[in-house]
């Protein structure tokens, strides 16, 4: 894609918006990469929600992580701390009325964003870049936005840092559920924000317990505190016994985790697309969502759907009578044969 914007001077501050969600912030990596390799002597600040700044901690090629709160009561401080920053140039990921919006009061005279954007956000914007959301995956997608900066096309670089305990605090939270000797360790992550995302509790525990038959397979549950009633109705169904990191991981211990497994198994989530970016192999259920725009990026990976007519639907609520028969008709068989694919090759 050609570059769209010429520079007398180089910008100096640039902002990135993509407040949510974590797989989504995921996508938006090689985007940040793309731009800091063009402009490495630029300040670059990230507008992002509170819960899922901490993925974002300590990041190598971030100067300022912006930790807004997008309430009524908390936007005008808000506004005053971007306009504060004196940004040359906004680049909005997220593409909602309210992050157009925040674009414009920045008071950044370049601002960025997708003709297609929701909401009308398109509107707040100075430059307009064309990239279908239902087209191209959307780390190409966000991509593009780079590309109108100047960024050169290269290989998607996803960079998440290590903690400097990262080993430590991994292998305390590995030996507090019993994991110390497991060999092959299998992650599985069986909660998802959309009820329409989530594969049947019941079948999660039958793959579960066929891989633990297997040699020294060891599974272990990830997810965050909220999703606790997810992942317990899933060990209620098993006939083994699983180590169960719930709730005890941090969102930005979650890199660190996922990095030490054989194998991520997982409905679309994002869990998923941290496994995807740390190079862990990942097997994922696809319901209504399309593994094109937001399958786990690169290669290794296998996503399991089913042919049914109406996916993807892009749903929060199935609309076929309630059945989510997309993901039902995924079979146990099919999911614990991608996971031993995989394994051989560990």
């Amino acid at each position: 894609m050609r570059q769209l914007l010429n520079y007398s001077t180089l910008p100096e501050r640039i902002l990135l918006i993509k407040p949510s969600s974590l797989g989504d912030i995921i996508h938006a990596l090689p985007t940040l990469a793309a731009i800091r390799r063009t402009f490495p002597a630029a300040c670059i600040s990230w507008l992002v929600k509170k819960e899922w700044a901490p993925i974002l901690y300590r990041h190598p090629m971030l100067d300022d992580i912006i930790e807004g709160e997008f309430s009524a009561t908390k936007l005008f401080a808000l506004v005053a701390s971007l306009r504060a920053r004196r940004f040359d140039v906004v680049v909005d990921l997220q593409g909602l009325l309210r992050t157009g919006v925040l674009s414009l009061l920045s008071g950044a005279p370049v601002r960025i964003g997708f003709a297609d954007a929701r909401e009308g956000s398109s509107f707040f914007y100075t430059q307009r870049i064309c990239g279908s959301m239902r087209k191209m995956h959307a780390v190409d997608r966000y991509l593009r936005l780079a590309s109108a900066l100047g960024a050169k096309e290269r290989q998607p670089e996803f960079v998440l840092p290590d903690s400097p305990d990262e080993e430590g605090r991994r292998q305390a939270l590995y030996t507090k559920v019993g994991l110390d000797g497991a060999s092959k360790l299998i992650g599985i992550a069986p909660a998802a924000r959309w009820v329409t995302k989530r594969w049947v509790a019941e079948s999660f525990a039958a793959v579960a317990d066929q891989l633990q038959h297997e040699g020294r397979n060891r599974v272990v549950f990830i997810g965050a505190a909220n999703e606790k009633s997810e992942i317990a109705r899933v060990k209620q169904a098993m006939k083994t016994k699983a180590a169960d990191l719930t709730g005890l991981t941090t969102l930005g211990d979650l890199p660190a985790v996922v990095r030490r497994l054989c194998l991520l198994i997982t409905n679309d989530s994002g869990p998923m697309h941290v496994a995807a970016a740390v190079g862990t192999p990942v097997v994922a259920v696809f319901g209504p969502t399309s593994q094109a725009c937001t399958g786990p990026y690169g290669d290794g990976h296998a996503v399991l759907t089913s042919p049914v007519e109406c996916r993807p639907c892009f749903r929060r609520y199935c609309h076929n009578s309630n059945t989510n028969e997309c993901l039902r008709k995924v079979s146990v068989r099919d999911v614990v044969l991608a996971a031993q694919r995989m394994l051989q090759l560990r």
